[in-house]
């Protein structure tokens, strides 16, 4: 897949970054008897998220969104006239916490759609036993592509308002060689993530230039002097760093430190304000991420409305964690009073069958593996701020 970069579009603004979880191997049991969760006097909705642990950042931030999209939706009447009644639980960001909550939340407490998880692994987790009970995951910020796609197979109960990370590696790839004209690149990455590595594998695959060094590092990293100092000395243009805030914000800070300037280029785990905590405002300059929101650059005419709400209920600005959950919520509204569903199983296949959805996050279609199709966008960080956004568009 070809991609364009259009226009940069100067301001100031947000922050960014991002961290995960494991889980077992996505899955299924569901048979053409599962019957699902039946609608009922209130259409429940759970959510299955990282509230503490090291992914709470993302967690937190998709509950908000999604919370506000609620709140809005009831205070219009509902979806089908029927109240919204939120489930919400903690994960923990532990993968195996997660395959618990969510048998909870389809078998107890007889949601008929789940939000979450903020992680990719703790959405795998999940996978078996939602499937097993008929009820449709909605992750926001899950972008692993076996999430919805495993050896060949759909998971027909599982979707995303993001793009997966195979798409990440290939705007990173676009971005570098166009924007950038970075001709030699250092891919620094974590080895010990699948979300980080199925980006570095994408980027792998696409970027035209060469590939001067790959650095791995893992998930709980903490000194990354060793390994900066090595690379210091080499002839590239930009670091390619995949991972998640918790160890790239500190490796940012600390190549800062050692006097590399050269631009850092990351995937949407940069995408939260811990990230820019950890590096220090000075040192997240030249940096660069792949987004699914910027309100500097507005995918969609609702996207200031969204803001100005946003805002209005949390008194800050909304992050991309934020505005996918928010457009999550609403694309299960959208579905079911599309579908005229009466159970979790008609609700699934609703979700499947949604097209030019008009998102905060730009305009949605989920293609036949359950993926969105919709535009990326790369953020460029100043002093730690937002100080423009670029949109990335598939040919």
């Amino acid at each position: 897949m070809k991609l364009k970069s259009f226009g940069l579009l100067a301001v100031a603004g947000l922050a960014a970054l991002s961290l995960a979880a494991c889980g077992a191997a996505p899955g299924g049991g569901a048979t053409s008897s599962t019957k699902g969760n039946e609608i009922g006097k209130t259409f429940k909705i759970g959510y299955d998220l990282e509230l503490s642990g090291g992914a709470a950042a993302y967690g937190h931030a998709t509950e908000d969104g999604a919370n506000l999209a609620v709140k809005e939706i009831n205070a219009a009447g509902g979806i089908d006239g029927k109240q919204i009644k939120v489930i919400s639980k903690d994960n923990k960001s532990d993968g195996a916490e997660a395959a618990t909550v969510v048998s909870n939340l389809v078998n107890n407490d007889k949601v008929v759609a789940i939000v979450g998880s903020a992680t990719s692994g703790a959405v795998k987790a999940m996978t078996p036993n939602a499937t097993k009970a008929g009820v449709p995951i909605m992750t926001p910020p899950g972008t692993d592509d076996a999430l919805t796609v495993n050896n060949g197979k759909v998971n027909e109960y599982v979707f995303r308002t993001t793009f997966q990370d195979s798409y990440q590696g290939k705007v990173l790839a676009s971005y570098a060689t166009t924007d950038l004209k970075a001709a030699k690149v250092v891919l620094y990455y974590d080895n010990s993530s699948d979300y980080a590595k199925g980006i570095a594998k994408s980027f792998k695959e696409t970027y035209k230039g060469e590939i001067v060094d790959e650095v791995p590092f893992q998930t709980g990293d903490k000194d990354f002097q060793a390994a900066l100092s090595k690379i210091k000395d080499k002839d590239f243009d930009a670091i390619v760093m995949p991972g998640y805030y918790a160890e790239t914000g500190l490796i940012t800070k600390q190549a800062r430190e050692l006097g590399i300037e050269q631009p850092i280029l990351g995937g949407d785990g940069f995408a939260d304000p811990t990230f820019v905590q950890l590096a220090g405002n000075a040192a997240a300059t030249n940096v660069y991420y792949v987004s699914g929101y910027s309100d500097k650059a507005p995918a969609s005419d609702r996207a200031p409305e969204f803001v100005k709400a946003y805002k209005a209920e949390y008194k800050k600005d909304p992050s991309m964690f934020d505005a996918l959950a928010y457009d999550a919520v609403y694309m299960i509204k959208d579905a079911a009073e599309a579908g005229k569903v009466k159970n979790s199983v008609e609700l699934a296949k609703a979700l499947a069958k949604i097209k030019d959805f008009d998102g905060v996050t730009g305009e949605i279609t989920v293609d036949k593996d359950h993926n969105p199709v919709k535009s990326a966008i790369v953020v460029k960080l100043v002093d730690g701020k937002e100080d423009s956004a670029t949109i990335v568009k598939p040919d």
